[in-house]
């Protein structure tokens, strides 16, 4: 792709990045990064695909193209964002639709991940493909397709009445499937929390949120980073994460894979 369109391939952790003031009131990055927020420079001007997968996620219930945003749009300290997720991702839009003049996603649901997302899902084949120019629609679409009821999800609610985009599934015009149709899929998807995430939550706005200056804000944190590695990399893939792929090989999707 990059090569048909004469483009470069610019990793994030080597472009530039600038400060940037919103134009609009932000609900939750003002008051994270008091500092001021900084965004990639070569973003501003341009317009964004997103190219996010149809999942669960433990700290949004699921995530999908306004999620996808997160790991391009803040620095390395994103991890302070969990605590206001959901007005986060909402904040990040809003920048999106100062910064680029046009934003489009293509949501990858031919395999799909339910359970502890988004690192240690189950995945499903469910062979669906989602596209829309409105990034709070096709993340409802995709809730909604999953089993949950889109506006009761914060990030999509809150996005949905500051007009950022039509969370209401039933205010939407759908091709490819009708509404009926929509109505009656449920992939009866269930969000669950890792242990990372688990503790994450407890120590950041849980009962144990007293101890989060000192362990988010300090060195120690670089022991939280430690354990996520241990817990992801050593102790769930080799006894959960390997037979779960092992069985998604014997797939369609993983014998085209295979191919490659």
């Amino acid at each position: 792709m990059l090569d048909k369109y004469g483009l470069d391939f610019e990793p994030l952790t080597e472009t530039e990045w600038v400060n940037y003031k919103p134009k609009h009131e932000m609900l939750a990055l003002d008051r994270i990064f008091p500092e001021g927020h900084k965004i990639p420079k070569m973003f501003i001007g341009k317009n964004v695909v997103h190219l996010p997968t149809v999942k669960t996620h433990g700290h949004t219930m699921m995530t999908g193209a306004m999620k996808n945003a997160f790991g391009g749009l803040i620095t390395e300290k994103r991890h302070h964002c969990h605590k206001a997720i959901h007005e986060v991702l909402v904040d990040l839009l809003q920048i999106q639709k100062e910064i680029h003049p046009g934003i489009f996603a293509v949501m990858d649901g031919t395999v799909a991940g339910d359970g502890a997302g988004p690192r240690t899902m189950m995945p499903v084949v469910k062979n669906v493909l989602l596209a829309s120019s409105d990034q709070v629609a096709i993340d409802a679409v995709a809730a909604k397709m999953m089993g949950y009821d889109p506006m009761s999800i914060p990030f999509i609610k809150i996005a949905h009445d500051r007009g950022l985009g039509c969370g209401d599934v039933d205010q939407l015009d759908i091709k490819g499937i009708s509404k009926a149709e929509l109505n009656k899929t449920n992939w009866h998807f269930a969000t669950k929390k890792s242990p990372v995430i688990f503790w994450d939550q407890m120590f950041r706005k849980g009962a144990l949120r007293f101890v989060e200056p000192l362990l988010f804000h300090t060195g120690l944190f670089k022991l939280c980073v430690l354990g996520s590695a241990s817990y992801h990399d050593w102790i769930w893939y080799p006894t959960i994460g390997r037979a779960r792929i092992n069985k998604f090989l014997q797939t369609e999707w993983g014998k085209l894979w295979q191919k490659y």
